[in-house]
């Protein structure tokens, strides 16, 4: 029989197939962004292919929340159900429209405003999962913690410190979009230099970001705390 749980499993399961792998793209598609040996119009090929990689990730990314948030209620460890819920899930699609928004318009300052706002989005979101969880976890709720239980509160908190290095990445894209405007008007040593530096640190975040990942996942399938 195919249940509500089976259903939501699948969709979680998708979500973080394309997260991960979203991420794993954009990583190596942003070599060739930064790469001067290359002409422009080839770099900004690259640029509009890691865009278009990375959206399906930062759909998942999003996705995620109200998807644990309703298969922890059929578990039992999330108590917001009902009227609660359908808020979750409103106010989720809310922010996947914006999200969307911004990769439409992307390049347009139009674009890079809704990238503004998708950011800060984040700073609520952030606070507000860290927060439940490591009270959950201290046995003050909102999430149920108790033998057994400890595995839903610890996913949230680290997907909490997955969207703060997401945000970051995103910060860096952004940062992408803003340089090579500057580099349209012609070579710029400083534009390039920047681009560099923020390809560093943002690969460096990447690897973080995977190991991340997959403990989550593994928190999810195992349920061993």
């Amino acid at each position: 029989m195919i249940t509500e749980l089976a259903v939501l499993r699948w969709l979680h399961i998708l979500a973080m197939v394309y997260w991960l792998g979203g991420e794993w793209g954009v990583f190596q598609t942003s070599t060739h962004v930064i790469n001067r040996r290359l002409p422009m119009e080839e770099r900004r090929r690259h640029m509009e292919t890691a865009y278009r990689i990375d959206i399906p990730a930062r759909t998942g990314i999003i996705l995620l929340l109200p998807l644990g948030l309703h298969m922890g209620t059929i578990w039992g460890v999330q108590p917001y159900g009902g009227g609660w819920l359908w808020l979750i899930w409103l106010l989720s699609a809310g922010w996947l429209g914006l999200c969307w928004a911004a990769f439409v318009y992307r390049e347009t300052d139009r674009g890079l405003r809704l990238t503004v706002w998708d950011e800060r989005i984040r700073y609520f979101v952030i606070p507000a999962l860290l927060i439940s969880a490591v009270l959950s976890l201290l046995g003050y709720g909102p999430f149920e913690a108790g033998a057994g239980q400890k595995w839903f509160s610890w996913k949230v908190l680290i997907y909490g410190l997955l969207l703060i290095i997401g945000l970051q990445l995103r910060y860096i894209m952004r940062e992408w979009t803003e340089l090579f405007r500057v580099l349209a008007a012609g070579p710029n040593a400083e534009a390039e230099s920047t681009l560099e530096k923020s390809l560093r640190f943002g690969k460096r975040l990447a690897y973080v970001y995977w190991v991340g990942i997959a403990t989550v996942a593994f928190l999810g399938a195992t349920k061993f705390v």
